[in-house]
């Protein structure tokens, strides 16, 4: 997982983190967050992590992360892990999710998130600093849970 993780914040397109972690410095950061992966031949294809999109007030709704093995990518692996992210967050209770900054530039997720339910509901003009330095807008993403049909497709066996 900590390669899949470093890959990506390598990449500097998509994730907000800018510094690769430890094996320690991830499991620590997911600690009491939900986390699942899709296994490819005995080894992590890619996970999500689900979690509250804000605290307190706010809590009814969920935010979750992907990354896929960029040897993976294309393989509807990121598909999969966002379908089975909206049938766990229902089952935890939240009533939406919500993304707050899906990169203008990140086409791939931003058609799979409006193929899953999702909707844009704003945009951050130029609030995404990408690994060259220049800046692209971020989508906010929305999926009200309570009224969005279940999400199929989902193999159990790839998930664990």
């Amino acid at each position: 997982m900590t390669s899949i993780w470093n890959e990506v914040v390598e990449e500097g397109g998509s994730f907000p983190f800018e510094d690769k972690w430890t094996p320690e410095q991830l499991a620590s950061f997911l600690a009491g967050k939900t986390v699942h992966c899709a296994i490819d031949e005995d080894r992590v294809a890619g996970f999500y992590l689900l979690h509250e999109n804000i605290f307190g007030r706010c809590s009814s709704g969920a935010n979750a992360t992907y990354l896929v093995r960029a040897d993976l990518r294309g393989k509807h692996i990121g598909e999969m892990l966002v379908k089975d992210s909206i049938h766990q967050a229902k089952i935890q209770g939240f009533r939406y999710m919500q993304f707050n900054g899906v990169v203008d530039t990140n086409i791939h997720a931003r058609h799979l998130y409006q193929r899953c339910g999702f909707k844009e509901v704003g945009v951050i003009p130029k609030g995404f600093r990408i690994k060259d330095g220049s800046y692209q807008d971020m989508h906010i993403m929305y999926l009200n849970l309570e009224s969005s049909e279940p999400a199929v497709g989902i193999d159990p066996e790839a998930i664990l």
